[in-house]
């Protein structure tokens, strides 16, 4: 039976992504997409990379309707749009999985700091953390899926299996990440016009960046203890991807070695989820396009500390790709449909 799918909020970088990878999945049928902007044009007149793949046009959010022609609703709208349409979809039996901040933190009066007023709490502790390789027996089971962002996927598959064994210590974690400028969404903005970005490096958001509080949610779970961290964002003149080099101290006993071999055996059944053999490192371009994300790691001999290497693609990993691997995992489905292709190489 085919699975009816919705997007609301299909025009940016995520929604348009995420109906890439719906075209081509064997199990779904994408019956409706939203856009206020672009409502009453055919999807492919505004992504002319559409042409030939869909007869779609893009609607006015209406909820009513949707609900009418999708079993599955994929919400990808900015931060506080969610959580006003979110409850109106369950009650009317709709599985959501949603690609805003709005159901990530379990805490409200830490959503409330990083974010806004939350006019939904009651969904917050319903809603499963989207991360397949952590949470996969929950996903099955919900209907609500707060899909993670981008920068906290990229920290939290290489750090949550070290701190669950105990190989590194939950202070003192540094993260240095770097994103393409697609991570700022397809609205017009100065900071990310041609003449801002190329030729370009820089930090942004020093010490306040949104996704922080989610990263050191699912790191102290893991680790038993409240986890802080330094994470530093970065914008780099590519159009999507992200490189995570994360630093932490090992406990007294950890080798090299081992800190991989429980990487290897806490992925062993994450088909997406890479990772490297000794002295190699992830690059941005051999993930490119896909929900792959590859892990590389070494010890400094000289000065203590493990510096750990994850690559993902952000747009497929860190929102889109992910999306739908939850979805077939919430479905009973074949967890890899859809999402499986190789890099885009060169």
């Amino acid at each position: 039976m085919t699975v009816k799918i919705g997007i609301l909020g299909g025009s940016g970088y995520t929604g348009v992504e995420l109906l890439r990878i719906l075209l081509t999945h064997p199990e779904t049928e994408t019956t409706v997409i939203t856009s206020r902007k672009y409502a009453g044009r055919r999807v492919s007149s505004v992504f002319p990379s559409m042409s030939g793949m869909t007869s779609l046009s893009f609607t006015d959010p209406d909820m009513a309707e949707m609900a009418s022609a999708a079993d599955v609703i994929f919400t990808c709208v900015p931060h506080q749009t969610a959580m006003n349409v979110v409850p109106f979809l369950l009650k009317h039996g709709k599985r959501v999985i949603d690609l805003s901040a709005d159901f990530r933190l379990r805490d409200r009066k830490v959503y409330e700091k990083w974010y806004q007023e939350h006019c939904a709490p009651e969904f917050l502790k319903e809603a499963v953390y989207g991360l397949p390789e952590l949470y996969r027996e929950k996903i099955s089971r919900a209907r609500l899926i707060a899909n993670p962002g981008c920068y906290p996927t990229s920290c939290i598959l290489p750090l949550v299996p070290l701190l669950k064994a105990g190989l590194i210590k939950p202070q003192d974690i540094i993260i240095d990440s770097k994103s393409g400028a697609s991570g700022a969404g397809r609205g017009a903005s100065t900071a990310t016009l041609f003449c801002e970005v190329n030729e370009g490096f820089k930090a942004y958001k020093v010490a306040e960046h949104r996704h922080t509080p989610e990263i050191e949610q699912e790191l102290s779970a893991a680790s038993g203890t409240k986890v802080l961290i330094n994470f530093t964002p970065h914008l780099v003149p590519m159009s999507r991807g992200i490189l995570s080099t994360i630093y932490a101290v090992p406990t007294r006993t950890s080798e090299e070695k081992d800190l991989r071999t429980c990487l290897r055996e806490s992925y062993r059944s994450s088909p997406f989820v890479q990772i490297l053999e000794k002295d190699s490192f992830p690059n941005v371009l051999n993930v490119r396009g896909t929900n792959f994300c590859h892990i590389g790691l070494r010890i400094d001999e000289r000065t203590g500390r493990a510096i750990i290497v994850s690559a993902i693609d952000n747009l497929c990993r860190g929102a889109s790709g992910q999306a739908v691997q939850n979805m077939n995992i919430m479905l009973g489905l074949e967890e890899g449909l859809g999402v499986g292709a190789a890099a885009l190489y060169p």
